[in-house]
C-alpha cells in the first residue's frame, strides 16, 4: 500500500536547526493637564506629564510596561541614571520626536528615544528557548495563575521578555520567549502560518477513519481545519504526531475532542525550526546567533 505523503515521519530525529506599575505622585504627574493645557515651544513638542502615553499594546499584542526614561537611557549603555537626568533636564532627549525635560517621565520599551539625535536601544534583544513544564501559564496578564513561565527565568534574565504564541497550562514543550516585538509579530501573525509539530497522547486509540478525516479536514465551531501531516508514533494508535500551521486557540486539543477523544498529554516538539533537544522539562537556554538569524530570515521551513 502506497504511503500517504501527508503521513508525518514523526519517529525521525530532528536537528535543532508584571512588576507592579508605580503610581505617580499627586499632581501634574498623574496625567491631569493643568488649566490651559501644556505649553509648547515653537518648533518643539514638550511632554508635560510623567506618563508619556496612555497604556497600549506592542506589535505582538502584548501589554507593554512603562519604565522611567532615565532608566531606559541608562540601559542603553551611554551613561548612568544620574547622568541621564542631567541630559533630560538639559533638553537633549526626545521621545517619539518630542523633547522631554520633566524628571520622572516614563516611556514604553518600543518608544523612539534619542540623545542628541542618536537613536537609543533601551535593552538588548533577547531570545530564549524553553521546554515548558506542565501547570505553568504563558499569559503574563493572568492574575489567577499560580505559576508563570516567567518565574522560571526570574533573576537570571534582566530583560523583560514575553512568550511568542501560547501553550495552554496543561501543555508542555517548545516555547520561545523574547523582547523582540517585530520578530514576535512575524512568528504569530495568522497570515504567516508557521509550522508546529505536536506529540499527542489520547485516552484511547484513534481509528483509521478518524485519522483520514483529520488529514482531509474537518469543520469546527470556528471554521475548517486540517492537519498538514499525521502519524502514529511507534505504531501506538493512541499516540499521534501531528503537524499543523494554524495558531488558533486550543486547535490541536479541539481536533481530537471533535472525535470524542480526551487529550491526556500534549507536547510541542517543534516550532519555527526550534526543538527541545537537550533541554530538560523546565529548562531554558539562549538561542545561538545561527538560530536567531534563521528565525529572522524565515529559513527554517
Amino acid at each position: 500500500m502506497k504511503k500517504d505523503k501527508r503521513e508525518l515521519n514523526f519517529n525521525k530525529k530532528r536537528e535543532p536547526i508584571e512588576e507592579k506599575r508605580e503610581r505617580a505622585p499627586r499632581g501634574e504627574g498623574r496625567g491631569r493637564a493643568p488649566r490651559g493645557g501644556y505649553k509648547k515651544e515653537e518648533g518643539k513638542g514638550r511632554i508635560g506629564s510623567r506618563r508619556i502615553e496612555a497604556g497600549r499594546r506592542s506589535e505582538a499584542g502584548k501589554r507593554e510596561e512603562e519604565i522611567r526614561l532615565n532608566r531606559f537611557i541608562a540601559n542603553s549603555g551611554i551613561c548612568s541614571r544620574r547622568e541621564a537626568d542631567k541630559y533630560i533636564e538639559a533638553g537633549l532627549i526626545t521621545v517619539n520626536g518630542k523633547v522631554v525635560t520633566q524628571m520622572g517621565a516614563k516611556v514604553f520599551p518600543n518608544d523612539k528615544v534619542r540623545y542628541n539625535g542618536e537613536l537609543l536601544k533601551g535593552e538588548r534583544d533577547v531570545y530564549i528557548l524553553m521546554n515548558k513544564p506542565k501547570d505553568f501559564v504563558t499569559t503574563l496578564s493572568d492574575p489567577y495563575a499560580d505559576k508563570n513561565v516567567i518565574d522560571l527565568i526570574e533573576g537570571k534574565c534582566k530583560e523583560r521578555v514575553f512568550p511568542v504564541g501560547r501553550l495552554d497550562k496543561k501543555s508542555t514543550g517548545v516555547l520561545l520567549l523574547t523582547n523582540d516585538g517585530e520578530l514576535c509579530n512575524k512568528l504569530t501573525h495568522p497570515s504567516n502560518n508557521h509550522r508546529k509539530i505536536y506529540s499527542v497522547t489520547l485516552d484511547k486509540e484513534l481509528t483509521q477513519l478518524n485519522f483520514n478525516q483529520i488529514l482531509d479536514g474537518i469543520t469546527l465551531e470556528d471554521g475548517f481545519i486540517k492537519a498538514d501531516a499525521l502519524s502514529f508514533v511507534d505504531g501506538e494508535r493512541s499516540v499521534i504526531g501531528i503537524e499543523i500551521h494554524s495558531g488558533r486557540n486550543r486547535i490541536v486539543r479541539r481536533i481530537f475532542e471533535h472525535f470524542g477523544h480526551r487529550v491526556k498529554h500534549l507536547d510541542r516538539v517543534y516550532f519555527a525550526g526550534l526543538t527541545k533537544r537537550d533541554l530538560r522539562r523546565g529548562s531554558w537556554r539562549y538561542l545561538t546567533d545561527k538560530e536567531i538569524s534563521m528565525l529572522k530570515m524565515g529559513a527554517y521551513e
